[in-house]
């Protein structure tokens, strides 16, 4: 855990000063483009804080390769070559948008590229789900399953960048419960040791999150712009199929495959990866959906995301995005707690889990609406001179 820990504490510390450094030259510079009406903030920011959380990722994946714990993923470099080898192609892509709106056809071309490169030359491919033990060895159905995967949560977790501090938040806080679920996924296989691909990767993006939060926090000095929100996207995805290759078709059988709790047991370990990036996808889907019911491009920008929506119901910006911090807990959390559940033989299983997410939920539900019900109660000007 030590490991672990010196990782996140030099991500973080790297992060911060470059994030300075890419702040005081963007504001010297002037490398920062005009308000935009879909824009929540009203002063021009720098956009370019991906490039700083992209180096303190690159500082933090080279020291591993220097040092003994993580030797066992470096054993063979092609994969994590290839995870930087992308990395690099979406954050040069992200800046390119961040300083020129790039057609959105190019970029999402650059991101299926990108996670080719991680599924083909990484071979870090999706290899096995919770559906009647199926295992999907590197076939190409495996391969596509794998890009289409990647390229969906790099755009859900871009979609939702519209708030100052909620991308970094949200992901640092899905990073967490990741983390957890990943070491205690090792350590209920019998694996020989708790260095894996999947738990680095995610204490590499907890760093970076906290190194960049404070720039990043309301008010702003500085956004991360696509460069970090497909980055940690690209990264929050690889991470999840790396975990799926210590996933193997025994890992979905139990004792007994009618019991309820065996069933959701098989499907948690497939099932938390994806809840963690819950609200992004949920966003992601609604635009879609959206968009082309109008007749427009998936990816043309507007202004009806959740967190518009959230403004428009009476929410200050850092309401906003503290209900979003509270939903990813809450929601993350309650499956991973039914994880911890159905294999630490606690009363009632995963019983727990789902009563914290229930409570959770029924509170986050009562304080993201009530300021519409405020605003409904609150008399109009015309009816108050009466």
């Amino acid at each position: 855990m030590k490991h672990y820990v010196f990782t996140v504490i030099l991500t973080a510390a790297l992060t911060f000063c470059l994030s300075w450094g890419v702040w005081r030259l963007s504001l010297r510079y002037k490398l920062y483009p005009g308000i935009r009406e879909r824009d929540v903030h009203t002063n021009p920011t720098p956009r370019l804080g991906g490039i700083a959380m992209f180096l303190g990722v690159v500082a933090a994946f080279a020291v591993s390769s220097q040092h003994p714990y993580f030797a066992i993923f470096w054993a063979d470099p092609g994969p994590m070559l290839a995870i930087l080898g992308a990395t690099l192609l979406i954050v040069l892509v992200g800046v390119a948008d961040d300083l020129w709106d790039l057609d959105w056809f190019l970029k999402l071309g650059a991101q299926f590229l990108a996670a080719g490169i991680i599924a083909w030359f990484g071979k870090l491919q999706i290899v096995a789900l919770p559906i009647g033990g199926i295992t999907v060895w590197s076939s190409w159905v495996s391969f596509t399953l794998t890009v289409f995967a990647i390229v969906i949560v790099m755009n859900a977790v871009n979609f939702i960048d519209g708030l100052d501090g909620l991308v970094a938040g949200v992901v640092l806080i899905a990073n967490v419960v990741f983390f957890a679920y990943s070491y205690l996924l090792l350590r209920d296989f019998g694996s020989s040791t708790y260095s894996d691909l999947a738990p680095f990767i995610a204490v590499v993006l907890i760093g970076a999150c906290v190194g960049f939060l404070p720039f990043n926090w309301s008010p702003a000095k500085m956004f991360m712009g696509d460069a970090g929100a497909l980055m940690l996207g690209l990264l929050m995805a690889t991470s999840a199929v790396a975990i799926t290759n210590s996933l193997t078709p025994a890992t979905f059988a139990g004792p007994d495959e009618f019991g309820r709790s065996q069933i959701l047991g098989a499907f948690i370990p497939i099932l938390l990866p994806i809840v963690v990036v819950l609200l992004p996808l949920l966003d992601f889907g609604m635009a879609v959906v959206r968009r082309m019911g109008a007749g427009k491009s998936p990816f043309s920008p507007d202004r009806k995301h959740l967190h518009h929506r959230m403004l428009d119901m009476g929410h200050s910006d850092r309401d906003a995005v503290l209900i979003f911090y509270a939903w990813t807990s809450i929601v993350s959390l309650s499956v991973l707690l039914m994880y911890i559940g159905t294999t630490a033989d606690w009363p009632g299983e995963y019983l727990l889990g789902v009563a914290f997410g229930v409570v959770g939920a029924a509170a986050c539900l009562f304080v993201t609406f009530l300021p519409a019900r405020r605003a409904v109660r609150r008399p109009l000007p015309e009816e108050a001179a009466l």
